[in-house]
């Protein structure tokens, strides 16, 4: 059964057909950017995702490779001064992996701290929607 909003007397819409015409309109609207952020922020985390992965695996890697040559160094250099500085030897080896773990530390946390939001294009994209459904109230 439909609904007549028609006015014969006026010759225009009904006020509440309009109204219910632009709830509607605003609904389809709100649905549509929450599915579009919602798609952009499914997309952002995926890439974090990937990007946090290869970048933990080759972290992985590198420090692997790197503790163990520095480990082989550290022995080839005891071995060498045995007879004479072992003593000596052994605390430059330490001397030199606790500057390796204080350097790696200050690049980690500044690399931390100068790193991007998580989901910031998406943060600045509901900012942006906001704005703009402010400015039409």
């Amino acid at each position: 059964m439909a609904v007549d909003t028609h006015d014969p007397r006026i010759g225009t819409e009904r006020p509440v057909a309009g109204l219910f015409q632009s709830l509607n309109n605003f609904l389809a609207t709100f649905v549509a950017i929450v599915h579009t952020r919602l798609e952009l922020i499914t997309t952002e985390l995926q890439e974090e995702v990937r990007q946090v992965g290869g970048i933990l695996l080759w972290a992985f890697v590198a420090a692997f490779a790197a503790m163990m040559g520095l480990f082989l160094a550290a022995l080839a250099v005891i071995f060498i001064f045995w007879d004479t500085h072992r003593v000596a030897a052994s605390l430059a080896m330490i001397g030199l992996f606790l500057v390796v773990a204080v350097v790696a530390g200050l690049i980690l946390r500044h690399k931390l701290s100068t790193k991007p939001p998580l989901l910031d294009d998406t943060l600045a994209e509901l900012a942006k929607d906001r704005d703009q459904l402010k400015a039409r109230l």
